[in-house]
Parts: C-alpha cells; sequence; structure tokens
C-alpha cells in the first residue's frame, strides 16, 4: 500500500513539489549563511517525495546525541524559518490536508498533508526516516531511559 500511495502522490504533484525544495535548497547553499536552511529543505524534498511509510523525527532522537541542528542555534534556526516563511508552508499543506480529507479517498494524502506542515513549522534539527526506524528508536531509547531511572534509584 505505501508504494502505490508514494506512486499516486508522485503523479499528483509529489515530484514537483520535491524538485522545487530541491532547487530552493540549492538557492539556500549558493549562501554560505542559507546552509541549515538548504538542508533544511532537502529534508522537506525527501518527504515530499514519497510521504507513505515515512515519518519525521529529531535527529538528537535518532542519534542519542546533539548536533549543531538539534541544539540551540538549531532553535534559533528554527525560528528565523518560522518567522520568515516556515509558517506560511505549514498553514498551506494544513490547508491541503483539510481539503483532501473532505473526500473520504483523500485521507491517506490530507494526513501525509498535515505530516508535511508539521515539517514545515520547524524543519531543522529533523529527518525522515521509515516509520520501523522511528519505533526502533523510541523503543531503544525508553529502555535507556528506564534503564538511567534504575540506576539512579
Amino acid at each position: 500500500m505505501r508504494t502505490l500511495g508514494n506512486f499516486l502522490w508522485i503523479i499528483a504533484g509529489g515530484f514537483f513539489a520535491s524538485l522545487a525544495w530541491v532547487i530552493i535548497g540549492c538557492i539556500a547553499f549558493i549562501s554560505i549563511i542559507g546552509i541549515p536552511w538548504g538542508r533544511a529543505c532537502f529534508v522537506m524534498a525527501k518527504l515530499s517525495l514519497a510521504p507513505f511509510g515515512k515519518t519525521v523525527m529529531s535527529r538528537k532522537d535518532l542519534n542519542q546525541k546533539e548536533d549543531v541542528g538539534t541544539g540551540a542555534l538549531g532553535t534559533l534556526g528554527n525560528i528565523v524559518w518560522l518567522v520568515t516563511g516556515g509558517w506560511i508552508m505549514a498553514l498551506s499543506h494544513t490547508l491541503y490536508g483539510a481539503f483532501c480529507c473532505v473526500t473520504i479517498i483523500g485521507i491517506p494524502f490530507g494526513i501525509q498533508h498535515f505530516k508535511l506542515g508539521g515539517l514545515a513549522l520547524m524543519p531543522i534539527g529533523k529527518t525522515v526516516v521509515p516509520v520501523e526506524v522511528a519505533l526502533a528508536a523510541t523503543k531503544m531509547n525508553a529502555e535507556a531511559h528506564v534503564a538511567n531511572l534504575r540506576a539512579g534509584s
């Protein structure tokens, strides 16, 4: 079903949305200061191309270590992103999602737009992974947290 959903998504405009994000990311990379936002555009492009079966996850939760994008600079970058247009992208995906959910057959596409809208709000420090990877990483993080709690008691 994921393959069918991604195929229908691509022919219904996902390819062009992904291509647009890649072009915007390349433009951001031209200016050295835009590299963090360019990387965020590439994450958006990855999810825009084939969103079914994938989810968004913090790189800190995935790798169990902090990097530049998941720390204070990442938060600052997300604030700049949000103020300069991220909210518009998030709002547009939310509206597209609501429009898709009007029909029963469009609900899966609406859910993917909601996922893209959430990523469009604050994309720096996030990555796109298969759902199974996110579940495994979440389970490992929970087990490590429980072990830390038990060791501290």
